[in-house]
């Protein structure tokens, strides 16, 4: 053990010693100096020429002082008065950084328990593996570049309803990805169709009696998934229109998402001239028929007048259960207003109470609420199902989020100026009569001018030879023109082709013709009188058909 005065490579002398007193090393070699603390002493090489100083003594009561003058040296790196005036400074900067610690693991924590909801309900929501929501694949599109998706809204969840495996709602969403817009179609519920199958009223009935027929409502999330493919399929036949994707959704999610975001505002408007809108059909919620609830504790619970569903005209602020029912009002219990049009009145709130959700989910006082946002993914995880698959999740994000308000429309099959169908929600046409409905539904989805523009074309035929005329009004129809008649031209000399056009703009139309036929619009008056709605008259005077 090494003694008390230790220092580095050295250790007291014996008592009597002397620096300088000589010894017997080999000569003129150092042997490397042992670590301090090993048992065996270093010996020193004192040099020859050091050996005549040894006429020099030094008491080691010396050396024993100037050894314990080097341990004084070495006391301030322990300087206890130092350490303490650095102790505040220390211990604040260590609560601080501590602090920041736990309010980091905390944001970690709270994210990643939304990001571990969000994978549990993507699961339940989107087809394939969770793991591909990375890849933020765009959306199928048809023809003109939009993705056609229906949602279905069933209420297998409402132990009171009636028939809840029937479709209470339908509604094709179409979304153009690179123009950002979309467009809103209800289907009215009580539309007569033709199923192609063997349903519980038959072969044929009501629109909203085809999901459970072909297995859905079921709660099994495949067998869901599999009828809405379907679904999506009939649909879209009915309306010509390619269908990709297929949406279904309870009771519960309309009323869990709503109460998730705080309430939604929704602008009432009631038909007819209505101040507003009132069913009573929910009145059953304030009470009423309840002989221990009092005309006092009705009016209470439901102010003014005791109706659930009872709006002015103007924004009202809806929480979840009136968004829910009035969601469903079609004015089929007196008494009522504002809900004349009945189902039709419903599909428009509807679009409204849609338009309204998104809306208040994408603003920021909702995002920035990590428990409204989880509300939200619980809400739809437990409640929705649909044919997307996780690898498009990132794109329809993006969607809710690029697509502004003012971008969503409505196409409504009863406009007042078009009605496309009748009182009695069937085709005004006739009973499975869908031709018309096809049509408008094109024209407003399309992205050619010539289908949006819908100009009235009239074919002649000029060239004197039977059926020319008919040929080519035809190769115009595969071209989505409009023809509104065919017929011989007056007798004269025509061009190969003469296009004159009546009136000003369809200028798209205009072009299309132009670049067909490889000539000039006329604007001259054409050798025939033509109808109201007549936009083009197209004379062929000569035989195409042996020349193409």
């Amino acid at each position: 053990m090494t003694s008390k005065h230790s220092i580095d490579g050295f250790i007291p002398r014996r008592a009597g010693s002397q620096l300088g007193e000589r010894h017997t090393p080999h000569a003129g070699i150092s042997k490397p100096i042992p670590e301090v603390g090993k048992n065996v002493a270093p010996r020193v090489h004192v040099p020859a020429a050091n050996a005549q100083r040894s006429n020099i003594g030094i008491a080691r009561a010396d050396i024993t002082e100037s050894l314990r003058g080097i341990e004084t040296v070495e006391q301030p790196v322990k300087n206890k008065k130092n350490k303490k005036t650095r102790t505040p400074k220390s211990k604040k900067r260590r609560i601080i950084k501590w602090a920041i610690i736990v309010l980091i693991l905390g944001l970690l924590a709270g994210g990643g328990w939304i990001l571990y909801r969000g994978f549990s309900a993507t699961g339940n929501i989107f087809k394939g593996n969770i793991f591909d929501i990375i890849q933020n694949q765009p959306l199928k599109q048809d023809a003109n570049g939009r993705s056609n998706i229906l949602v279905v809204g069933t209420s297998e969840d409402d132990p009171g309803h009636q028939a809840g495996y029937l479709t209470d709602s339908m509604m094709i969403v179409s979304i153009d990805q690179n123009k950002k817009n979309a467009y809103m179609i209800s289907i009215p519920r009580d539309l007569e169709v033709k199923y192609g199958q063997a349903c519980l009223s038959g072969y044929q009935g009501k629109i909203n009696v085809y999901y459970n027929c072909v297995g859905g409502g079921t709660g099994n999330v495949d067998a869901d998934r599999t009828a809405l493919t379907k679904e999506a399929g009939f649909v879209g036949g009915i309306l010509g229109m390619d269908v990709q994707y297929g949406v279904n959704v309870n009771y519960t999610v309309m009323r869990e998402l709503v109460g998730a975001v705080g309430g939604i505002t929704v602008d009432i408007e009631g038909s007819g001239g209505a101040p507003g809108i009132m069913d009573s059909n929910f009145d059953w919620k304030c009470g009423v028929g309840d002989r221990k609830v009092s005309r006092a504790q009705v009016l209470k619970r439901c102010p003014p007048n005791g109706h659930f569903i009872e709006y002015p005209n103007g924004p009202a602020n809806l929480d979840a259960e009136h968004a829910l029912y009035l969601a469903q009002a079609r004015g089929d219990v007196m008494p009522t207003y504002g809900l004349g049009r009945s189902n039709f009145d419903r599909e428009i709130n509807q679009q409204k109470i849609v338009k309204a959700i998104r809306e208040k989910a994408m603003s920021a006082g909702v995002l920035a609420n990590p428990a409204k946002v989880t509300g939200i993914i619980d809400a739809l995880g437990n409640n929705m199902r649909t044919t997307f698959e996780s690898k498009e999740i990132g794109t329809l994000m993006s969607l809710a989020k690029d697509i502004k308000s003012e971008d969503i429309n409505s196409i409504s099959l009863v406009d007042e100026a078009n009605p496309l169908l009748n009182g009695d929600a069937q085709p005004a046409a006739g009973k499975y009569q869908f031709g018309d409905i096809q049509a408008f539904i094109k024209k407003k989805l399309s992205t050619d001018p010539v289908v949006r523009e819908e100009a009235g074309i009239i074919v002649l035929n000029g060239s004197g030879v039977p059926g020319v005329g008919m040929t080519e009004a035809n190769k115009l129809k595969e071209q989505d023109f409009t023809i509104k008649a065919v017929d011989n031209a007056p007798a004269g000399t025509y061009a190969d082709v003469e296009i004159y056009q009546i009136g000003d703009g369809k200028s798209g139309t205009k072009a299309k013709l132009e670049s067909m036929f490889k000539v000039k619009t006329k604007t001259t008056t054409p050798p025939v009188a033509v109808d109201a709605g007549t936009n083009f008259v197209v004379i062929f005077g000569k035989d195409r058909s042996t020349t193409n």
